[in-house]
């Protein structure tokens, strides 16, 4: 049913007021990974009041999942996911007149929609990895493929209440030198997102919608200046953020290998080439060759006119059972760089850890100034390769996120050794003058002056 404010229904408060959103300013680092998400329907009931969404929690997929079920199973099968290209906490604090500017809001529409929606949620900070798989949960759970519609498509389309539909909108981010520019384009966004519920409100037709984003936006550092309470130093320059990419993904019946490098560069004879942007994030990567079992996994990359010619990356990796440990441990056991039919070995024995477990490293490169973890089987080698904040998981993958990380770093590092070494002295010292405390003794003789004076006897 078309969307209504009735009486004695929980409404959702307006975002401004929220207690928690100027509080997540405090927290701007802790949100670097994470983005909202904002859920209503025009069914009742479909969400009670959030547990554990108090400040600096973070939504997992488990989560999320458990948020989702009910909504998918009870309420209506018409799906619409806004998909905004970024998306932070810090947009709505910064742009929805939480600072008294309420007339100046960027999120009219979508507040509006709270306020008269008989269900609904908003999850300040989900992981972004679960939340950049959203629409392939909704797919699997509805059973229905995505339709990227505009408002020209969705005018002409005829919804059925009984068939399930799942509608992607894409939403564009845009962050300009200036602050308005961001504004502007959130404007337009949620004048969007209006005009897609009024065409489904003058058709009377039930749904259930979700906002959130691809990535989150980082404009935290801005709203500071806006905000003024936390404004920066003069002459403060603002570091650079890294880039965030979503990991490479194996898939048969389900995701099966995870790989992920904040930077994966690669030399042949001296050449360096930077293969980051042509690996993460790209919807066309080359996977030919990939092949997962319960045993045996090979991750397979393949680029066209690298130095050259036609270069495919395996990474092979093997799960066994050890009986010392009683439990499953995987090894990469080689890496391959196949090229002009011939074919480079790099041992990789040193990236292993349980099954149940990723591995991470903060360098598994082939120079000996970054760790060495990659050995070349024939010296001295052509390639040379550097993969930077390193992680892969290849078998127990839950998802399209990594699990715990078992790290290469060793427990006992330079600073932990001279934190015991010096404890140790400081014991000893300690110790020393605990035992010379013990060992006086008090006189066991006294002068008493009623008595005859002690004499000594001097002997010669």
């Amino acid at each position: 049913a078309a969307v209504r404010a009735q009486a004695g229904t929980r409404q959702a408060p307006a975002l401004w007021q929220m207690r928690w959103l100027p509080l997540l300013l405090m927290a701007v680092a802790a949100a670097e990974q994470q983005v909202p998400l904002v859920l209503w329907s025009s069914d009742r009931d479909l969400w009670g009041p959030a547990a554990n969404t108090h400040e600096g929690h973070i939504t997992s997929d488990l989560q999320l999942s458990t948020y989702l079920d009910p909504a998918l199973e009870l309420g209506p099968r018409n799906v619409l996911l806004f998909l905004q290209d970024k998306l932070s906490i810090e947009d709505f604090t910064a742009y929805g007149g939480v600072f008294g500017n309420k007339q100046d809001s960027a999120f009219s529409n979508l507040e509006n929609a709270l306020d008269l929606a008989p269900s609904s949620l908003v999850l300040p900070a989900v992981d972004w990895y679960a939340a950049s798989t959203l629409s392939t949960y909704l797919q699997e759970k509805l059973g229905a493929s995505p339709l990227h519609v505009d408002l020209a498509a969705l005018r002409e389309l005829k919804l059925n209440a009984s068939l399930p539909a799942l509608l992607l909108i894409r939403l564009p981010y845009t962050s300009g030198s200036g602050l308005m520019a961001p504004r502007e384009v959130l404007t337009g966004n949620d004048e969007v997102i209006g005009q897609v519920l009024s065409t489904l409100k003058s058709e009377d037709v039930p749904y259930t919608a979700a906002l959130t984003a691809v990535r989150p936006s980082r404009v935290a550092r801005d709203v500071a200046m806006v905000a003024g309470g936390l404004g920066r130093q003069l002459l403060q320059k603002q570091p650079a953020a890294a880039a965030v990419h979503p990991p490479v993904s194996y898939n048969d019946t389900a995701p099966r290998i995870l790989f992920w490098a904040q930077n994966f560069s690669v030399a042949y004879k001296d050449h360096w080439e930077d293969l980051t942007s042509l690996t993460f994030g790209v919807q066309e990567l080359n996977l030919t060759g990939s092949f997962w079992n319960d045993s045996y996994a090979r991750l397979s990359l393949t680029y066209e006119q690298l130095f050259g010619t036609t270069v495919t990356f395996r990474f092979i990796l093997a799960n066994r059972f050890y009986p010392v440990s009683a439990r499953h441990w995987f090894t990469m056991e080689r890496l391959e760089i196949h090229s002009n039919g011939s074919v480079a070995y790099f041992n990789a024995s040193r990236v292993t850890g349980p099954s149940v477990y990723s591995f991470h490293c903060e360098y598994v490169s082939s120079l000996s100034k970054n760790g060495h973890l990659l050995v070349a089987r024939l010296q001295p080698s052509l390639w040379q390769l550097t993969l930077q904040d390193f992680q892969i998981q290849a078998f127990n993958v839950t998802g399209e996120q990594f699990s715990y990380a078992s790290d290469c770093a060793g427990f006992f590092s330079p600073g932990i050794w001279m934190g015991l070494l010096t404890s140790l002295f400081m014991l000893f010292i300690f110790t020393y003058g605990l035992h010379m405390i013990l060992s006086l003794k008090t006189m066991d003789r006294f002068d008493d002056h009623k008595g005859p004076t002690i004499s000594l006897t001097q002997i010669v």
